[in-house]
């Protein structure tokens, strides 16, 4: 059926609808109040003059429709058919920035405890997400502290024969052996901790302090104090939580700047009138998108509020209002938590029944507002002057400090705090001889060559280059824990890097295991690798949520520069002995050619090179008839030979 006949044949009714080209492939997706109407308007003479809208008409040679009870519901079926086809023409949330929730695995026989920044359906309960995102790893660090339950990496389906460090000084129920905790006792810890994430902080002061009497009662002191302690770390949150509420409510606050075609975005975080967070996106290919046409009345509020929020060209065809209707929707459509109050710095046609929709969904009022005047008004400007100073360093390329780089650093791997060192790996061979290690070192900002490292392989033969990253990784810090044993000072780095994959990573962590060091563990160094080509960094706790950053992003420049520095010196380590394996074996075979002789010969030419293309009477200027006559020999048979 031909398009045009097809598009007679679309009800008059709310949904979506899907546009596809020759390869059958979903190339926009939009929703309607009347899907007939909304579809008939991509083929009249003023939309057709619009050059996006013109693209998007001549690729198009089909068209789907989904038909929905109403508008509310067309608006979460889109945002639901965008995140599933990723349709290039729409507008898509491109952001490497993700928060933090804890997660208690519910399902296996032993729940832990951890940081993650993925959710799943596997049967875990997440809370969160944390602003700032160090807040969920201290969170976790208290709940390991103050409630024993453990965040190792330790198989809890079977037991152990003994247990780890953390059980004999007390920051874990010791779950891994047989004896040490019951089940019974393990539950109820793991119910402690459902209410205090779940934010029932007087229902757990009131049972703990239940249970530390009877223990009391029962001269059972030591299992009354470890409650006690607990009545203690929940009356401070709970104090805190007072102030809190005192305060004004939870708002996110949208500002943007467009220049060029391009587009940055801010997003500030405020959770109890404070700015806990900030949030950047960046959008590069504009022209390329399809936005949301509004009525008349709209398009001039639009026009107004994008003169006064962040588009510098006033006559630009970038729709501001259709952007941020498509953004918020990704943004907060299947969100665990969206704030009371959303600011955004236009006005949009959906805004209103988004905050509908989203008010369904969390069970609490949602405002989505668009402030013209007033504080409100002041606090978007503010957001919308740091989108500019974020514009600026992005696409003008103003180089970051490096501080505020470590801090990316620091929350793009969700790290425990500020990378200040970071000593990375590589390993290097051809076809597994003379196999040899890098370790460079980077340190608040500079490269310190004074503390590289270079390695000799010595217990791996052939091509195993996971063997030989746990080999060098195990040396190095052993060593270092050695000289902090004797001194009792702190030698490790805040990150070691794998430069490889899983494979390498994993085999990191065998060698930092073997001497006792838990890498992601409070107190102990973080792990990462980065993959070649795919430039993708896996952290170790996280292995399951690669991290892609943009390939503009200073982190990532930083990451690959580090990198990159390793393989270079792991490939110069390399090629000096392999040249001085071959130079060795090469002259040592020729008979009257000793140590002292081959010496003499390396320093009068050079190399090995220009010793087997010399002449007769060049050689014997440093050595006699006699031996000239068996090197150029030598080297002559080698030359018939290749």
């Amino acid at each position: 059926m031909d398009l045009h006949e097809k598009i007679r044949t679309i009800p008059a009714l709310p949904g979506c609808y899907l546009y596809k080209n020759a390869e059958g492939a979903v190339i926009y997706v939009g929703k309607a109040k009347n899907l007939r109407a909304r579809v008939r308007s991509y083929f009249l003479e003023s939309s057709q003059a619009n050059a996006k809208t013109g693209t998007l008409m001549r690729e198009a040679v089909d068209i789907e429709y989904i038909t929905v009870a109403n508008e509310r519901e067309a608006l979460a079926l889109e945002d639901s058919l965008i995140k599933q086809r990723q349709p290039r023409y729409n507008i898509l949330l491109r952001d490497d920035k993700t928060y933090p929730y804890i997660q208690l695995t519910m399902k296996d026989r032993f729940p832990k405890v951890f940081v993650t920044r993925r959710l799943r359906r596997d049967g875990s309960a997440y809370f969160g997400p944390y602003f700032p995102s160090s807040l969920a790893y201290r969170l976790v660090e208290l709940i390991h502290r103050s409630f024993l339950i453990p965040s190792c990496k330790v198989d809890l389906s079977r037991y152990h024969p003994r247990a780890c460090l953390q059980y004999y000084i007390k920051r874990c129920l010791g779950p891994c052996v047989e004896g040490l905790t019951t089940q019974e006792a393990y539950k109820q810890a793991i119910r402690d901790v459902q209410l205090f994430l779940g934010g029932k902080a007087g229902e757990l002061e009131a049972e703990l302090t239940r249970r530390m009497e009877e223990a009391a009662a029962g001269e059972m002191y030591e299992a009354a104090a470890r409650l006690r302690d607990q009545i203690v770390t929940v009356h401070q949150m709970q104090e805190k939580q007072r102030v809190a509420s005192a305060e004004d409510e939870d708002a996110d606050v949208f500002g943007f700047h467009y220049e060029n075609g391009m587009l940055a975005v801010n997003l500030f975080h405020m959770r109890s009138g404070k700015i806990v967070d900030r949030r950047e996106m960046f959008w590069e290919e504009l022209p390329e998108l399809i936005d949301e046409p509004l009525g008349e009345e709209a398009d001039e509020e639009e026009k107004a509020g994008a003169s006064e929020a962040g588009v510098s060209d006033a006559t630009s065809d970038f729709s501001a209002a259709g952007f941020f209707s498509s953004l918020l929707k990704q943004i907060y459509l299947g969100n665990a938590y969206v704030p009371r109050t959303v600011l955004v710095p236009v006005n949009f046609a959906d805004r209103v029944v988004l905050g509908e929709l989203l008010t369904e969904r969390t069970g609490h009022k949602i405002e989505i507002l668009a402030p013209q005047r007033g504080e409100k008004r002041s606090l978007v400007d503010l957001v919308c002057l740091n989108a500019k100073q974020s514009y600026d360093q992005r696409f003008r390329v103003l180089q970051p400090n490096m501080k505020a780089i470590q801090a990316a650093l620091q929350d793009a791997l969700t790290l425990e705090k500020l990378p200040r060192r970071i000593e990375c790996f590589d390993i290097s061979h051809i076809q597994g001889t003379e196999t040899v290690a890098s370790m460079v070192v980077w340190e608040d900002g500079a490269m310190r060559k004074s503390e590289y490292r270079k390695f000799q392989v010595k217990t791996v033969t052939g091509v195993d280059d996971f063997a030989s990253m746990r080999e060098v990784v195990g040396r190095r810090y052993k060593r270092l824990l050695d000289r902090q044993n004797e001194n009792g000072t702190k030698l490790m780095p805040s990150l070691i890097l794998i430069d490889g994959g899983l494979g390498q990573l994993h085999a990191a962590v065998a060698a930092l295991a073997a001497i006792g060091i838990q890498p992601g563990v409070p107190g102990e160094p973080a792990l990462a690798s980065i993959a070649k080509r795919e430039e993708v960094l896996y952290v170790y706790g996280q292995e399951q949520e690669p991290i892609v950053l943009d390939r503009r992003s200073p982190v990532l420049h930083l990451v690959q520069m580090i990198r990159d520095e390793s393989h270079r010196f792991a490939v110069t380590y390399h090629r000096k002995r392999r040249e001085m394996r071959d130079r060795d074996s090469e002259l040592d075979t020729i008979a009257g050619v000793g140590p002292r002789t081959r010496q003499r010969l390396l320093e009068h030419f050079g190399s090995v090179r220009s010793i087997g293309q010399a002449s007769h009477d060049a050689l014997t200027a440093v050595v006699s008839a006699a031996t000239a006559a068996r090197i150029r020999e030598h080297f002559k048979g080698a030359a018939d030979a290749g």
